[in-house]
């Protein structure tokens, strides 16, 4: 959050000069004007006839890192020009230095025709600010002349188009939708299978019922860390105990219930899972290093059978996990186990779900783009019949054959001669696995999960009321941003503090009340008001 303040500060102090410098003097609107001539929407056909190259900068995939370079050397990238007929000149920011790599192109003032960037996320003010300061456009007009494919999905969705725009109502990028809900859920509990069947324990759905499971793990199984979960680089982040902290009625940040916005670490449910945590920890169910576990960490214990229980993906997690644990014993089994509850038959409150629409891998077009217009048609092939099995499966007989009215991958990603994993295959040939500017199909994610547990864990995981009480992608104004942004970095440093100390024995789980009050002290009530407001002008679009 420190780093984002600070980008807002450089982004706020260079703006006025660049906007000069990266629209030639226009602002966006007028020049997105400049490019959208009347009448109705143009449907393109693809190849599209061009002599002009745009430019294009975005990151590489993670799964591709160390495997291809740069993007003129994965397939996909190389079919997509050809594809559209658009020839394009790619820059991708070193891997982790994402954020850097944009505010120095910012400063620089040469901006290319696309940026792929999480405008919500990352960038200080929001969409809407990243357009008054003149570095992207707005595409409202521009996405009504030449994106037929997009408007149409849109205006048949809109549910997903309420959440892809900006307050005022601004279309600011070409946007990642997950097109199913099986999409949108992919993690949670998983547990040793083979070790409850052994115990004669069922798979543990109550509070009180985990507590016996990792009781029987620690003491007739030898775990030494009965659960473990992944706790860097943020101390217990929401892959960690989010599971837990659902069955007290709470979660990890801000939720809304009964038409309030509330902040769960100051809720009193959150004193109730510190305590369960912290006799948990006391009484060795739970790793002794959870402080300091990464990832390395956690799947020596898995592998080893150190640890029996932990929080993690269907595809990341019991993919990954599963063909280790069996190398250490060939009768292993990793499941999916239910959000937990307090109460045998309750629905869990919270859970693991994310929206239809995800702000990361969008796409905006630049105020120096060349020619907006072509940018825009090239980008809305992605919403096409056509770019949308070319996104989510790639190239026909190449990546995937059609069996029976079903895009089946090949052996080529599934079963790669190179040794490559499914998600590293698929991600040279289609966009399927990661985020980017199409509507992503759930037959991918159904292919992709190859053991029948990861299948039936979705399942399991979505049981959830998650739904309702979930945020949205609720924006700060502009003006917000930067005093929500100084609040929460504040906040959810002492929230860590108080976490840790709290669990691994330091404090006791009575000085939760003073943390409390320290919350409210660092302007807790303003960041409420802040994200209420923010809602309000949502629920209003």
């Amino acid at each position: 959050m420190r780093k984002i303040a600070a980008a807002g500060l450089i982004i706020a102090m260079l703006g006025s000069v660049l906007a000069g410098c990266s629209s030639g003097g226009k602002s966006g609107e007028d020049a997105a004007k400049g490019a959208s001539p009347g009448g109705a929407a143009e449907s393109a056909t693809y190849p599209l006839k061009t002599d002009e190259k745009l430019s294009y900068w975005g990151e590489i995939n993670g799964n591709l890192v160390g495997i291809k370079a740069t993007h003129d050397e994965i397939p996909f990238f190389q079919k997509w020009q050809e594809k559209t007929g658009v020839p394009l000149e790619f820059t991708a920011p070193p891997t982790g230095q994402v954020k850097e790599a944009f505010n120095v192109m910012l400063a620089s003032g040469d901006l290319p025709d696309m940026i792929e960037y999480n405008f919500i996320g990352d960038f200080p003010g929001g969409p809407e600010k990243a357009i008054k300061d003149g570095y992207i456009l707005k595409l409202n007009d521009l996405i009504d002349k030449y994106a037929p494919n997009l408007k149409k999905y849109l205006q048949e969705h809109p549910d997903i188009d309420k959440m892809v725009k900006t307050d005022s109502g601004s279309y600011y990028a070409f946007p990642f939708i997950r097109g199913d809900e099986y999409l949108r859920v992919f993690q949670g509990p998983i547990i040793r299978k083979d070790w409850l069947d052994e115990l004669g324990l069922p798979v543990p759905e109550t509070i009180d019922e985990w507590t016996t499971t990792l009781r029987a793990f620690k003491e007739k199984k030898g775990a030494a860390a009965p659960f473990s979960v992944v706790s860097k680089p943020r101390f217990f982040n929401e892959s960690g105990n989010g599971a837990f902290i659902g069955a007290f009625g709470v979660n990890r940040g801000f939720y809304q219930e009964d038409g309030k916005v509330k902040f769960g670490p100051a809720e009193p449910g959150f004193k109730e899972y510190l305590k369960l945590f912290h006799d948990w920890y006391k009484e060795g169910l739970i790793d002794k290093n959870i402080a300091t576990a990464d990832t390395k960490a956690v799947d020596g214990n898995m592998a080893s059978g150190a640890t029996g229980a932990t929080i993690g993906n269907a595809g990341g997690g019991i993919g990954k996990w599963q063909p280790l644990v069996e190398a250490n014993d060939p009768k292993a089994v990793l499941v999916a186990a239910p959000y937990p509850v307090l109460n045998k038959g309750d629905k869990p409150k919270f859970g693991q779900l994310n929206q239809a629409y995800a702000s990361e891998g969008t796409v905006a077009v630049t105020t120096a783009a060349k020619d907006p217009a072509l940018a825009v048609r090239m980008l809305d092939y992605g919403y096409s019949e056509e770019g949308h099995m070319f996104f989510n499966f790639g190239e026909e007989g190449v990546s995937y054959n059609m069996e029976n009215g079903y895009p089946k991958f090949t052996d080529l990603l599934m079963k790669n001669p190179d040794k490559l994993a499914p998600a590293q295959a698929i991600s040279l040939y289609a966009r399927s696995s990661y985020n980017g500017p199409f509507v992503q199909d759930k037959r991918y994610a159904e292919q992709f999960f190859a053991l029948q547990t990861q299948r039936d864990a979705v399942e399991v995981w979505k049981n959830t009321d998650a739904a309702k009480y979930n945020l949205p992608s609720i924006t700060p104004t502009p003006d917000e941003s930067s005093e929500y942004a100084t609040i929460m970095n504040d906040i959810n440093t002492l929230v860590d503090e108080m976490t840790i100390k709290i669990i691994l024995g330091s404090e006791p789980v009575d000085q939760y009340d003073s943390y409390v009050a320290k919350m409210k002290s660092l302007g807790l009530d303003r960041a409420i008001e802040i994200q209420t407001a923010a809602l309000q002008r949502y629920n209003s679009r």
